[in-house]
């Protein structure tokens, strides 16, 4: 499905894939959902894989918050920028690391609602017009949004997809 330009676009894109990665994920054991990655991946399992996400969703929802008061978010995080995103994802996984799998769903769906009750309550052109919201800079509210959700969901299934094949084939 091309980039959505339409909120009904953004939420029916967010929403499938949404649903594809999780029945993707809900259809191993649990098992196979703790099994660690292969070396070389930042996220050592399924379930630090939706930790990621359910973290990048609260980041959007504060930098959300934050830019609609007037303030500037700190995006991506306090103390991080574009550059040191790598770190910034090594502490999201530090934080989540204990947590299992079944706490990690809950949080992300908790998550996830917000995030579409966000996209809810505004319109196409409050999605889509660049440059409406300040905080947002040259791009668009709907823009950071794509990036947090559709396109998120999409990296996550592919990420977990190529990692559980490489383990199959014995490549650790």
């Amino acid at each position: 499905m091309p980039r959505p330009k339409t909120k009904k676009e953004l939420l029916a894109l967010s929403q499938a894939n949404y649903k594809k990665l999780l029945k993707y994920v809900e259809s191993f054991a649990e098992i196979k959902r703790k099994e660690e990655f292969p070396k070389g991946y930042l996220n050592r399992n399924i379930t630090d894989v939706l930790a990621h996400l359910h973290h990048w969703h609260l980041l959007l929802l504060e930098w959300y918050k934050t830019g609609m008061a007037g303030e500037k978010p700190d995006i991506p995080s306090l103390g991080y920028t574009w550059k040191t995103l790598p770190d910034l994802n090594r502490a999201i996984q530090k934080k989540y690391e204990n947590a299992s799998f079944m706490e990690v769903r809950k949080l992300l769906d908790a998550s996830y609602n917000s995030v579409q009750e966000l996209i809810e309550k505004h319109s196409d052109q409050d999605l889509f017009e660049k440059k409406k919201y300040k905080w947002t800079g040259s791009t668009s509210l709907g823009s950071y949004l794509i990036s947090v959700t559709s396109s998120h969901y999409d990296w996550a299934y592919k990420l977990i997809r190529k990692a559980l094949k490489q383990k199959e084939k014995g490549q650790t």
